[in-house]
C-alpha cells in the first residue's frame, strides 16, 4: 500500500509540472546555459541519476537489495533520444528454499521518441522507448533441504556467473523544473529471453537490472538530472 501511494504521488508531481508547460510555447529549445536552433541536428545531452529504483527496491525487500542506476540520453531533431543506462546491484533473495546471495552490473541501449508534439521545441518531453538489456553477475546459491530422518538442514553451495537478456517497452515524462535541472519518471513492461534453466543449476532469483526472475516484469525509474 505504501510503495503504491509512493508511485501515485511521484507520478502526479512531475505530470503536474509537465502540465504546467503545456501553455507555453517556445520557439526555441534551450537549457538555461545554451539556446540550439530548431533545425539543429543535435539538441543537447542529459545525465540522469535514478532514485526512484534504489529506494523502492530498498525499502520493498527490507535492505536486502541495493541498486545504484545512471541514464545518459542524446537529443536529436528536437523528438528522437538515444539512451544508455547502466548500474550495479548487490542482492540477497530466498526463493524456493534457495537462497542467492549475487552482485553483477547491467547496461540497456535503446531510444526513445518525443510524443509531444503541442511543444517539441521545449524542454519537457513525453517520452515512448524500446531498450535492450544485459547483466552480469557473480552469485553464490545455497540449496537447503531438510533430510526426512534427522530433520538437520543440509546445505550445498556453487559460486557461478550468470548473464541474462531482455528487452523492455517504456513510458515516460522528462521535465524542466530549473534552468538545466531536470527531474522524470518512467514505468518499464520487460520481457525476459534468457528464461531455459538448467536442472541442475540453481539461478539466481535477482536479475540485476531486470528484477525478479520472471517471464515478465515490470519497473519504475524516478529520475532526476541535468541538461547541458
Amino acid at each position: 500500500m505504501k510503495r503504491g501511494a509512493l508511485i501515485i504521488l511521484t507520478l502526479w508531481f512531475t505530470c503536474f509540472l509537465y502540465a504546467e508547460d503545456l501553455s507555453h510555447d517556445s520557439l526555441h529549445y534551450a537549457d538555461g546555459t545554451k539556446i540550439y536552433a530548431d533545425t539543429a541536428v543535435y539538441q543537447g545531452t542529459q545525465i540522469k541519476l535514478d532514485l526512484g529504483t534504489f529506494a523502492l527496491e530498498a525499502i520493498s525487500s527490507l535492505g536486502k537489495v541495493w541498486s545504484t542506476e545512471v541514464a545518459v540520453s542524446v537529443r536529436f531533431k528536437n523528438r528522437f533520444y538515444p539512451t544508455f543506462e547502466t548500474g550495479y546491484v548487490h542482492a540477497g533473495t530466498t526463493h524456493d528454499s534457495i537462497q542467492s546471495a549475487g552482485q553483477g552490473a547491467f547496461m540497456r541501449l535503446g531510444m526513445d521518441i518525443n510524443g509531444l508534439r503541442k511543444n517539441i521545441y521545449g524542454p519537457n518531453a513525453f517520452l515512448v522507448g524500446i531498450r535492450a538489456g544485459t547483466a552480469l553477475q557473480d552469485y553464490v546459491a545455497t540449496d537447503l533441504r531438510l533430510t526426512d530422518a534427522s530433520q538437520i538442514a543440509q546445505a550445498s553451495q556453487q559460486h557461478r556467473f550468470r548473464c541474462d537478456a531482455w528487452g523492455e517497452i517504456v513510458v515516460g515524462c522528462n521535465v524542466q523544473v530549473w534552468a538545466g535541472l531536470m527531474m522524470g519518471w518512467s514505468v518499464r513492461m520487460k520481457f525476459l529471453f534468457t528464461t531455459k534453466v538448467p536442472s541442475d543449476t540453481p539461478l539466481p532469483y535477482y536479475i540485476p537490472g531486470y528484477g525478479y526472475r520472471e517471464n515478465m516484469a515490470w519497473g519504475i525509474n524516478y529520475y532526476i538530472g541535468y541538461k547541458f
